[in-house]
């Protein structure tokens, strides 16, 4: 456990707890995790690698909540969720070559459209729409690449694994929930594999908050279910947002100066 105390551990075991009952519902759990863990004292690299192990914990927990309740199509969902596995090892193992900079300016304007889209679509419902692209196709594009992009970067995965499967496969807002937890559970142990040959996981920590993770994840997969698109849609609009601004904020993002110096050159011409 290093030079982490026991109390911090039981923190951040209710970090992930708090973390798994949000990502269960609308994704995003990782803003609480990797924040928390950087707090705790653990290198970035540490960090994300340890928020791996957890965030597996909880994507499993709510898929299992997701099938129990027969809102998996398995003989659909099982392919995809190969290949996000697979584009998740590939996303980790080029993660020290990819320009990273580059996905850290493009996410939060995804994220704020994705938000957009389903604040104000009058089609995401719980009844589902009509499939504009095949099963295959998905598979071999947004599943492989979103699983891809998860193992290198991560914000966001579940977002846009939603507004795949609303937006082309046509499911309904909870079955959409109920796969993209599969595929993420797919693509976070993908990238876990990877970051645990490779070492840097915290294997104290990150059960600790898996336990918490698992817990959430089944409280929040069950107010899911019972709230359907009423709560999953609002929230996964705010999820987006907060992600959005996170990642604008980080200083490490090159959209911050240029945003920091519109909002300079607009303040001077007041």
């Amino acid at each position: 456990m290093g030079d982490v105390e026991l109390w911090t551990v039981g923190v951040l075991a209710l970090v992930g707890l708090v973390a798994g009952f949000i990502d269960a519902i609308a994704g995003g759990g990782g803003l609480l995790a990797v924040p928390a863990l950087l707090i705790a004292g653990l290198d970035p690299v540490t960090a994300l690698a340890t928020n791996k192990l957890q965030s597996s914990f909880g994507s499993f927990s709510a898929a299992t909540a997701y099938a129990r309740a027969r809102l998996i199509d398995w003989r659909a969902a099982l392919p995809m969720a190969g290949a996000a596995f697979i584009g998740a090892i590939a996303g980790a193992m080029l993660v020290k070559i990819m320009p990273t900079y580059v996905l850290a300016a493009v996410m939060p304007v995804l994220l704020i459209l994705v938000a957009l889209y389903f604040m104000v679509s009058p089609s995401i419902s719980f009844e589902g729409g009509v499939a504009r692209i095949s099963q295959r196709t998905f598979t071999c594009t947004i599943a492989l690449g979103v699983g891809f992009y998860d193992g290198c970067f991560g914000p966001g995965t579940g977002s846009f694994f939603m507004i795949g499967f609303v937006t082309l496969l046509g499911l309904s807002i909870m079955r959409a929930t109920a796969h993209t937890k599969l595929l993420n559970f797919a693509s976070n142990f993908g990238g876990l594999l990877f970051f645990t040959f490779a070492g840097g996981v915290n294997v104290t920590i990150g059960l600790s908050m898996g336990i918490g993770q698992y817990i959430g994840a089944q409280l929040g997969a069950r107010v899911a279910m019972r709230n359907g698109a009423r709560i999953i849609r609002p929230l996964l609009v705010i999820v987006c947002c907060v992600m959005a601004v996170r990642l604008l904020l980080d200083p490490a993002n090159p959209l911050r100066d240029f945003i920091m110096q519109g909002i300079t050159f607009i303040t001077g011409a007041l």
